[in-house]
C-alpha cells in the first residue's frame, strides 16, 4: 500500500521531518524504498543527471514517463511524484490535465509544478479533477534561462513577500506540499510557519518541514560537482572508477575471468 497525500501531510502534523530523494530508474527506486525513503521524486532533473542535458529545459513527459514507470516498478509503498516538465503545463490547462493524467496513468500518484500564482487556476483545476498536485516556488529549474542562471531567489524585501504570497495562494488552490528551493533560510522558516501543508527544503535551511535531494548528489555519483546546498554521504564516482580500472587490469593482465568464473564441459 502506497503512502497517501494525507500520510505526507501527517508528518507535518507530528512535527516529524520528511525526507525525500529523487529517483530515475529501477534499482535505486527499489535501494532507497527498503532504506525507508517514504516520498520519491521523478525529477525533470533526470534532463541534467542522466540524460546528459545542461539543465532540465529539454526533458518531455515522455521522458519523464519512461524513468517514471521504471521507478513504479521498483517500489511498493513510497508515494511517487512525477515532475511535470517544461511546457507540458504553462500554455493552457488542457495541456496540463491531458500531460498530468498521462503521468497518473504511468503510475505516480502525484504531480509537481514550478511557478507561484500564475499557476492557481491550473492547480485548481487539476486538483479538482483528482491529480494532487506538489508546488514548487523559490528556484524553479525551468526558468533557469529567464534567471539568468541558478540564483537565490527571495533576497530582497519585495521579492521575498511575492513568494510568500505565492506560497499562501498555492496553498489556496490545493497544492498538498510545496518545494521550496534555493531561498534564505529565514524566508523558509516564515512561509513554512504560514501555511498548513509540508514544505520541502532544497537549499532552504533547516526550517522546513523535509528536505528533497537528488540522489546523484547524495551518493557521489556526478564526478567533481559541488553544489552548496547538497551534501555528498558517499563517493561512488571514486568507487565506480576504482573498480572499473580493476576490471580493466584483470582483463587485461588475465586474471579475468578465473578457473572458478568459467564453466566446464560435464
Amino acid at each position: 500500500m502506497r503512502l497517501t497525500i494525507r500520510d505526507l501531510q501527517a508528518y507535518k502534523k507530528r512535527g516529524e521531518k520528511l525526507p525525500m530523494l529523487t529517483a530515475y530508474d529501477y534499482p535505486f527506486a527499489n535501494l532507497i524504498e527498503r532504506a525507508g525513503i517514504p516520498i520519491i521524486l521523478v525529477g525533470d532533473s533526470v534532463g541534467d543527471n542522466v540524460l546528459g542535458y545542461d539543465n532540465t529545459v529539454p526533458v518531455t513527459v515522455e521522458d519523464i514517463t519512461h524513468h517514471l514507470r521504471a521507478v513504479v516498478r521498483g517500489t511498493e509503498t513510497a508515494h511517487i511524484v512525477a515532475d511535470m516538465p517544461f511546457m507540458s503545463y504553462q500554455t493552457n490547462i488542457a495541456d496540463a490535465l491531458r500531460n498530468a493524467g498521462t503521468l497518473l496513468k504511468s503510475g505516480a500518484q502525484s504531480v509537481k509544478l514550478e511557478g507561484g500564482r500564475r499557476l492557481v487556476d491550473t492547480v485548481k483545476e487539476l486538483v479538482a479533477a483528482g491529480i494532487p498536485v506538489m508546488g514548487h516556488i523559490g528556484l524553479t529549474p525551468q526558468s533557469v534561462n529567464q534567471f539568468g542562471g541558478y540564483r537565490v531567489q527571495g533576497r530582497t524585501q519585495e521579492t521575498a513577500q511575492k513568494l510568500i504570497e505565492d506560497a499562501v495562494a498555492l496553498e489556496a488552490a490545493g497544492v498538498y506540499a510545496l518545494v521550496l528551493e534555493t531561498v534564505p533560510e529565514d524566508l523558509a522558516r516564515t512561509v513554512t510557519g504560514k501555511i498548513q501543508v509540508p514544505t520541502i527544503g532544497i537549499g532552504a535551511g533547516i526550517h522546513c518541514d523535509g528536505q528533497v535531494l537528488v540522489i546523484h548528489d547524495v551518493l557521489g555519483i556526478q564526478s567533481g560537482r559541488e553544489m552548496k546546498h547538497a551534501r555528498k554521504y558517499a563517493d561512488l564516482a571514486q568507487v565506480i572508477t576504482e573498480a572499473t580500472n580493476q576490471y580493466i587490469s584483470d582483463v587485461q593482465s588475465g586474471g579475468f575471468p578465473s578457473h572458478e568464473e568459467s564453466f566446464r564441459a560435464k
